[in-house]
């Protein structure tokens, strides 16, 4: 769709004006305007500038006073995974407990409400802490995705189209061996199936068909295939033609419905390989956990135009450094995911903007590093460039799609009023953003959810979460572990 706006026309009506705020752009130029103001009609951007020019060219069926606000472009979470929302804490620190239970419950344990009920779950916690758009994986834990039907993503899908942000919803099989055990759940007792590859490529292709563009085109599909890495995983040998099978086949369907692509989990040297063998970077390719990347790595990832995705708090990174200063310098595009929401973060792009700069900064030994308008463009507009969406999301610009947050600068941890931009990634969290605008539409104002009925939500997770811990028999990983108080660490050394 091609947005057209004649700026010069007589007074217009609009159906939104949100005036007199700190408006970051995030725009080519990088304004931040003070005193500033943005236009909306419809779900676009119409006019962004100097409230006293606005105001001289158009009235608004509603106004937001913005007054003592920051007013950004709603933040994008490149990576994250559907399911781990209702998994939170589960295992504690015990050595692999949260994986194990994450392969349990997303195979056999898990019915199509817990993924309608954990879509509701996460797309109201982000849009609470002014994420706009996430990308969520059908499943997670070690490469365990739920596609041995396509209702669970189908309902996951409606359940945040309804809601109202913006997903990528990433499927693609589970982590070879196959065939894979499955429970439905739609019956009592259970059916047992055992799924093959071929079955996961139809439920996918099914997905893609019925799901990519739903919401108003708010909800995207995007493949996602597991990591070839058998210099790690020597089991991988054997396999790899099933490897190369897979990316041909996902390849074609990702062309055959212009889907982006994905991957969670690349080390030193397999994306030289995913390409070499599988020929999956390019440009509609964003990859994440991304760590200790060679220099031929990061060579590839400019060359071909892959984006990579960090993620700051996860595990992942605590076992190897994303090279992020690097990429950067190399001309790559790097976003910031939450890989949340479990087992020990959430969906608050704030806190992963300032784990992200401490992190470098302490591995270099220089303050310098990641200045804060770099990391603010890591999710906004660079991740709206990685996942392909740049030209819709990820700046406060004429023709983009109204993606707006209100961020409330009022208060004690974020004054005085100067700096806005460093107030904003250096103090700012999840909890100061008090209105959430996707498509135009206003989801939250002054804290207050509009788009859901909050609690309704909440009693939902609950009861879901409690038959969920029946079906898998892991309610005792919902125990505090022995070695929580008084240790150093959860487990000795060796």
């Amino acid at each position: 769709m091609t947005f057209h706006y004649d700026a010069d026309a007589p007074f217009t009506k609009v159906d939104l004006l949100i005036e007199h705020g700190v408006v970051i752009t995030v725009d080519d130029q990088r304004r931040v305007i003070e005193d500033g103001a943005v236009a909306v009609l419809g779900d676009r951007i119409v006019a962004v500038g100097r409230t006293y020019e606005l105001r001289a060219r158009f009235t608004a069926h509603k106004i937001i006073n913005a007054r003592n606000k920051a007013v950004l472009p709603g933040l994008i979470d490149s990576h994250a995974h559907a399911g781990h929302a209702m998994l939170k804490t589960i295992g504690g620190g015990e050595g692999d407990a949260w994986m194990e239970a994450c392969q349990t419950i997303y195979t056999s344990a898990s019915g199509v409400e817990f993924w309608e009920v954990e879509a509701k779950l996460s797309a109201l916690e982000r849009l609470k802490c002014g994420t706009t758009t996430g990308v969520s994986l059908l499943g997670g834990g070690d490469s365990i995705m739920r596609v041995d039907d396509p209702v669970y993503a189908q309902r996951h899908a409606r359940a945040v189209a309804d809601i109202g942000t913006r997903s990528v919803v990433a499927v693609g099989p589970s982590r070879p061996p196959a065939p894979r055990t499955y429970l439905d759940w739609s019956s009592e007792p259970p059916a047992r199936r055992e799924v093959s590859f071929e079955t996961m490529f139809q439920v996918c292709e099914e997905v893609a068909r019925t799901c990519d563009g739903l919401g108003d085109g708010r909800v995207r599909i995007a493949i996602t295939l597991p990591v070839y890495a058998p210099q790690y995983e020597p089991e991988h040998l054997a396999l790899a033609p099933l490897f190369r099978q897979q990316a041909q086949d996902y390849r074609a369907l990702a062309q055959r419905y212009g889907l982006t692509f994905t991957q969670d989990g690349h080390r030193a040297g397999t994306l030289a390989l995913a390409h070499r063998e599988l020929s999956l970077l390019g440009p509609s390719s964003f990859m994440s956990h991304c760590i200790d990347l060679t220099e031929e790595d990061i060579a590839l990832c400019h060359e071909t135009g892959t984006s990579i995705v960090h993620n700051p708090s996860a595990i992942m990174s605590i076992l190897g450094r994303c090279p992020v200063p690097e990429l950067i310098e190399a001309n790559v595009t790097v976003a910031i995911g939450s890989d949340g929401a479990a087992p020990d973060r959430g969906y608050d792009m704030f806190r992963h903007m300032f784990q992200c700069m401490h992190y470098h900064r302490r591995h270099f030994r220089d303050p310098d590093i990641l200045p804060q308008g770099k990391v603010l463009e890591m999710v906004t507009i660079d991740a709206a460039r990685a996942l392909s969406m740049e030209h819709e999301i990820g700046s406060l610009e004429v023709g983009k799609k109204a993606d707006i947050i209100l961020i409330d600068l009022f208060k004690p941890h974020l004054m005085p009023m100067n700096m806005p931009v460093h107030r904003v990634t250096c103090f700012a969290n999840g909890a100061d953003v008090c209105t959430t605008i996707v498509d135009g539409k206003i989801l939250m104002e002054d804290y207050v959810v509009r788009a859901v009925d909050e609690a309704a939500v909440l009693a939902e997770v609950q009861a879901e979460s409690e038959r969920m811990l029946d079906r898998s028999g892991l309610r005792h990983l919902t125990q505090e572990s022995q070695s929580l108080w008084r240790a150093s660490r959860y487990r000795s050394p060796g």
